[in-house]
C-alpha cells in the first residue's frame, strides 16, 4: 500500500530544510511557487519586465532570510507572499522616487522667475546642450520624459526599446543632469 506524505508535513520538511542552508530545497520552494510570487509581483506592478525583478529578488531574501521561517506560525506560500509584497513596495518606492526627481529637474529647468531671467536661459540652454550632448537615445528618453511627460511604457513603446533600458536611460540620465547643473552652481559667481 502506497502512503501518500500530507503536503503539510512536506511543506514543513521543506521549511526546515531551507532553514537549514539547503539550496536543494530552495529550488523546491522556487519550482512550487515561483509562479504564485511572479502573478502576485505583476498584477500589482503591471510591468512583466519589473515583476521578473520582484520574483528573483523574492527569492534571494527568502535565502538570505531563511532562519526567520517559522512553519509553526505559518505556511511557506504566505511567508513568500509577506516577501513579496515587501519587495513590490519597494519597486513602487522606487517609480514613486524616479518620478519626483524627473518632475523636481524639470521644474528646476523649466521654471523661469522672471527677476534672474539670464541665469535661467543659461540653466535651460545647459539643459538642451547636456541633451545634445547625451545622445540618442537617452536625450530622446529624457525630452519625452520631462518634456513631453509621457510615461516610461510609453517611450519604450516609442523608441521600440526595452522598459528596462528606458528605466536606466532616466535614471543615468537624471544623474548627469543634476552633476552638470551643481558643477554650473559651484563655478558661477
Amino acid at each position: 500500500m502506497h502512503v501518500h506524505e500530507d503536503p503539510d508535513v512536506e511543506a514543513n520538511e521543506l521549511a526546515a530544510a531551507l532553514a537549514g542552508g539547503s539550496e536543494d530545497a530552495l529550488a523546491e520552494i522556487y519550482r512550487r511557487w515561483s509562479g504564485l510570487v511572479h502573478t502576485i509581483a505583476l498584477r500589482s506592478l503591471g510591468d512583466a519586465s519589473d515583476a521578473e525583478d520582484v520574483t528573483q529578488q523574492v527569492f534571494v531574501s527568502a535565502w538570505q532570510a531563511r532562519h526567520t521561517l517559522r512553519p509553526d506560525l505559518g505556511s511557506i506560500p504566505a511567508w513568500l507572499v509577506g516577501i513579496t509584497k515587501h519587495r513590490v513596495a519597494d519597486v513602487r518606492t522606487q517609480r514613486y522616487r524616479n518620478q519626483r526627481n524627473l518632475r523636481a529637474v524639470a521644474l528646476e529647468t523649466a521654471a523661469a522667475p522672471t527677476s534672474s531671467g539670464d541665469g535661467d536661459w543659461a540653466e535651460r540652454l545647459l539643459v538642451v546642450h547636456e541633451l545634445e550632448r547625451m545622445g540618442d537615445p537617452r536625450a530622446a528618453v529624457l525630452r519625452m520624459a520631462f518634456i513631453e511627460d509621457r510615461p516610461q511604457e510609453e517611450i519604450a513603446a516609442a523608441l521600440d526599446l526595452p522598459l528596462g533600458t528606458v528605466k536606466s536611460h532616466v535614471r543615468r540620465g537624471l544623474i548627469e543632469l543634476r552633476q552638470r547643473l551643481k558643477e554650473v552652481e559651484r563655478v558661477s559667481p
